[in-house]
């Protein structure tokens, strides 16, 4: 008996030790927790440790973004802008990596951690601002309507029964829906991966309008097209981030207001005759 209840002591004693270690253990993991937090405060640190920034842009957008059949390179304003930021967080404006996004891929690119950051006529929405930071605004314009010159539209009140292309997971079809409704006319929507595709449907007459916001459809106006004047919903443009990422949103949005301030906001879009 004497040994039985030395073995079953010992036997406690063993569980005790284990369950002991088991807690310690526990214990150990939540500063793994805390690391992973502070893993998403330190996404500056960690863009500052792999020393270049990987930004999403148009590379079919005139004077935004876009790439330059002569040299291969993708330029506008909005590529000058991610420069700015790569000087802020890197100090150095070249250590910036583009990848071409579209407004269908943008959003799950900055998701998966492919970008860092979406620059790329992103309009901010209060839906959108849900999902990911957004800065302050750099840019506004509003949605327009490029057509060609012999289709007979002066407005778009002339648009009943017409066919309205735009592209996928756009702004413009939910901005002329509402449009649409206010004025009693029915159109109809044709969605488009890229803008070329939707240019090459206008010009072929697959669709009756192209419509976008005014400053990209300024880039596809040729000799049989033009862009009519009416505006629909104002969209402010805005640097976007992954929503857990809230230092980079700081730091982006403080390069955003400091160019503002200074006037250089101004010049850069000037450059690209923004403004």
């Amino acid at each position: 008996m004497k040994n039985f209840f030395k073995k079953f002591v010992a036997v406690a004693t063993m569980a005790t030790m284990l369950l002991t270690t088991a807690a310690c253990g526990g214990s150990q993991e939540a500063p793994a927790d805390g690391g992973a937090d502070a893993a998403v405060v330190d996404s500056v640190q960690k863009i500052k440790d792999r020393g270049v920034l990987k930004v999403g842009v148009k590379v079919d957008v005139p004077k935004f973004g876009y790439k330059n059949t002569s040299t291969g390179e993708v330029e506008g304003f909005e590529i000058d802008l991610a420069k700015k930021i790569a000087g802020e967080i890197l100090g150095d404006e070249s250590k910036i990596e583009v990848q071409a996004v579209t407004a269908k891929t943008r959003g799950p690119l900055l998701d998966n951690g492919e970008i860092d950051l979406v620059i790329a006529t992103f309009t901010i929405t209060e839906e959108r601002k849900e999902t990911y930071n957004f800065s302050d605004p750099y840019f506004t314009d509003g949605v327009a309507m490029l057509v060609k010159k012999d289709a007979g539209f002066t407005g778009f009140k002339d648009m009943d029964g017409a066919t309205i292309g735009v592209a996928q997971s756009a702004t413009s079809k939910d901005a002329l829906s509402k449009a649409a409704e206010e004025i009693g006319i029915t159109v109809n929507f044709s969605e488009f991966a890229s803008y070329p595709e939707l240019k090459a449907a206008l010009d072929s007459g697959r669709i009756d309008v192209f419509s976008v916001d005014g400053a990209i459809l300024a880039g596809y106006v040729d000799e049989s097209s033009e862009i009519l004047p009416d505006r629909f919903d104002p969209q402010e443009y805005g640097v976007a981030s992954k929503k857990s990422n809230t230092d980079l949103a700081e730091t982006v949005n403080k390069v955003v207001n400091d160019l503002k301030a200074s006037g250089e906001m101004d010049t850069m879009l000037a450059k690209w005759e923004l403004k």
